[in-house]
């Protein structure tokens, strides 16, 4: 492939998939109980003032994690309860948890079906060393945007937490559906101390997948000058 608009069309379309896919996969790779353990066994993280034991968060934290990403039906919660036979949601949370499945399920499919579209882009412009530089310069690009979007969602994050937060659950779910009792068993599990926290995680480790990339390229393109 030579047509050099053809090629920058290719070239920009990798660069805006970079930050997307690199956002997608690892917000998919912190759905895991590894997290969980890593974030409640901070030294600083909160206690629960409501009775809720490190084990106990342990113990029932990974359900909602496994509801999101295994496709589970809502009886999988549902049937949640307390050792004294109290259910451990109450229906306002578990119809919550009805529509973050829906959302992390369209997410996942999406960040799927972005994976099969980045390969093909790439095996067609791996056919020629044109193709070859344009995809390099996609990923550099995608690379240095990813940097860009994360430094300033960082920056509004740390500025405003309250609004961002807001505003992220409005983009997603029905006005007031979101907003539980302190007592309520997702908001001890998961305090406002648990997204901080995972939003600097998945932006940093977003921001150092992005170096990561702009390195790989660097060192690429040194060694594609060197050979023509």
């Amino acid at each position: 492939m030579k047509n050099p608009l053809l090629l920058n069309l290719l070239s920009i379309l990798k660069t805006l998939l970079v930050p997307v896919i690199l956002v997608l996969l690892v917000t998919r790779l912190m759905i895991s109980p590894l997290y969980l353990s890593f974030e409640y066994n901070k030294p600083d993280f909160p206690a629960d003032e409501y009775g809720f034991t490190l084990a106990d968060r342990l113990h029932y934290g990974p359900y909602a994690l496994d509801y999101m990403v295994n496709n589970q039906d809502i009886r999988y919660l549902r049937d949640l309860t307390f050792p004294n036979g109290r259910p451990f949601y109450n229906e306002r949370e578990l119809q919550h948890m009805v529509d973050v499945q829906r959302v992390a399920q369209i997410a996942f499919s999406a960040l799927t079906l972005l994976i099969i579209f980045a390969v093909l882009i790439d095996l067609a412009l791996h056919r020629s060393r044109e193709g070859r530089a344009a995809f390099r310069r996609g990923l550099f690009s995608g690379g240095l945007l990813t940097l860009a979007l994360i430094a300033g969602l960082a920056i509004f994050v740390l500025v405003n937490w309250e609004t961002f937060f807001t505003q992220f659950h409005e983009l997603f779910f029905a006005n007031g559906s979101w907003v539980f009792e302190y007592s309520d068993s997702l908001i001890r599990l998961y305090p406002v101390r648990f997204w901080q926290d995972t939003a600097l995680t998945i932006g940093a480790l977003v921001a150092a997948s992005a170096l990561l990339l702009i390195g790989v390229c660097w060192v690429w393109a040194l060694r594609a000058r060197r050979t023509v």
